[in-house]
Formats: C-alpha cells, structure tokens, sequence
C-alpha cells in the first residue's frame, strides 16, 4: 500500500511539470508573436503618421520580412494541435494559415509589381489587429489570467473584420492576376501535352476562399458562443 502511494505521487508530480513545460512553451512562443505582431503595427502605424499615405506604398519593403517571419514562425500552431498541447480545432486553423501564407508567400512576395499595392497594407492592419488581440489573450490565458473585456473582444473582433480580410485577400489576387498572366510566374508545361496555367489556379482558389470563409465563420462563432457563455449576464433584481 505504500509503495502504490509512492507511485501515485510521482506521476502526479510528472504531470505536474509536463503541464509546466507545456505552458511556459506556449507563453514563449505566444509572447513572440505578440512581440513580433506589436512591432509590425507600431512601426506601420509611426510611418503612417510620419509619412502618411506614402508610407503604404513601400509597407512590404519596410516590413515585409518580419511579416513573413511570424507568418511561418505560426505555422507550428499546426504541430501544436495535432500533438495536443493547445486544444483547438485542426481544419480552422489550417485554413485561416493557408489563406495568410498562399496570399503572402505566393501572390505578394512572387509579384514585386503586387508589393506597393494600398491593399497589402490594409491586409497588414486588420491580420495584426487580430493577432495582437489573439496572442495576448492566448499568452495570459495559458498562466491563468482572465479579464472579460479581453475575453470578449478576443472572441468578437474578428467578426468585422475576419470577412474584410478574406475581400481584401480576395483583391490582392484580382490585382495580381494581370502580372502573373504577363510574366507566366509558376505556370508550367507537364509531359503529355498538359500544362498548368497559373491565373486559372488562383480563379479556383479565390471560389474556394468564400467558401472557406462561411466553414471558418461558423466554428469561429460557435467558438464564441461557448467562451462567452462562461460569463453570465447578471439579471437586475425587480
């Protein structure tokens, strides 16, 4: 009987400290982002107001690398679904990091004509508005802090401006399509006379990206639905 109590307090200890080392992974790692993310919408937003609309034009070329950076860096939130050290739903959070890397990766940064575009910056703005809100509620979360009003912002924000981004995502391609039609940026001949025009992918990716929207609009929200139903509205006495 002793030695099962011995038996039971180590593997209670072990939980213990994977649950530590789990959650201080999860704080590094959403404290970069937040870091990175804060330093992308500080920085647009002193170049806006030193510069003003010239500062959009050349946004990419000021920070397109940090950009880029915390966009891959993001892509282990994928590893850490699937592992289990961060419960979330694994298909949502695959597409909204495929809309964010094909748009950046694949339309911005292959088409230099695309990277002085107005829509590039919009696009940083309202991806950094979200993240900001996101990592920080994330970040404290995972040490047991809660505030509501941070809950509740974290959980509606995205609800304006979640479908802006898809249209805005969803122009960058529009604005796109002319250069890659122009210089035949991977648009590839294959053996047997078949070949990949690339405009057309990107016009089948853009009916896929509303319909994207409506399958990750709807988790978001019944995401919401469940975390906001944690704090009850406290009815006024008669």
């Amino acid at each position: 009987m002793q030695s099962c109590g011995v038996i039971f307090r180590s593997n209670s200890g072990g939980n213990t400290y994977h649950k530590y080392r789990k959650n201080a992974y999860l704080f590094i790692y959403y404290l970069i982002q937040f870091c990175g993310h804060s330093w992308i919408f500080t920085n647009m937003t002193v170049r806006f107001f030193s510069f003003g609309k010239d500062s959009m034009v050349d946004t990419f070329y000021a920070i397109g690398l940090v950009m880029r950076l915390c966009q891959s860096v993001s892509l282990l939130e994928l590893l850490h679904i699937y592992v289990g050290i961060e419960s979330n739903h694994l298909l949502p959070r695959f597409l909204q990091l495929t809309e964010r890397i094909i748009i950046l990766f694949v339309v911005i940064t292959s088409q230099e004509e695309v990277q002085g575009k107005y829509v590039v910056c919009v696009l940083f703005i309202f991806w950094n508005l979200l993240d900001m809100v996101r990592y920080t509620y994330s970040m404290l979360s995972v040490i047991g802090i809660s505030y509501a009003v941070l809950t509740w912002l974290s959980q509606t924000l995205w609800m304006p401006i979640y479908p802006l981004c898809v249209l805005a995502e969803a122009f960058a391609i529009y604005q796109s399509l002319p250069y890659f039609e122009s210089f035949g940026t991977y648009s590839t001949k294959l053996p047997f006379d078949l070949s990949i025009y690339f405009p057309y992918v990107l016009k089948i990716y853009l009916m896929m990206l509303f319909i994207g929207m409506y399958f990750t609009y709807s988790h978001l929200y019944s995401e919401r639905r469940d975390i906001l139903g944690i704090f009850p509205i406290k009815k006024k006495k008669m």
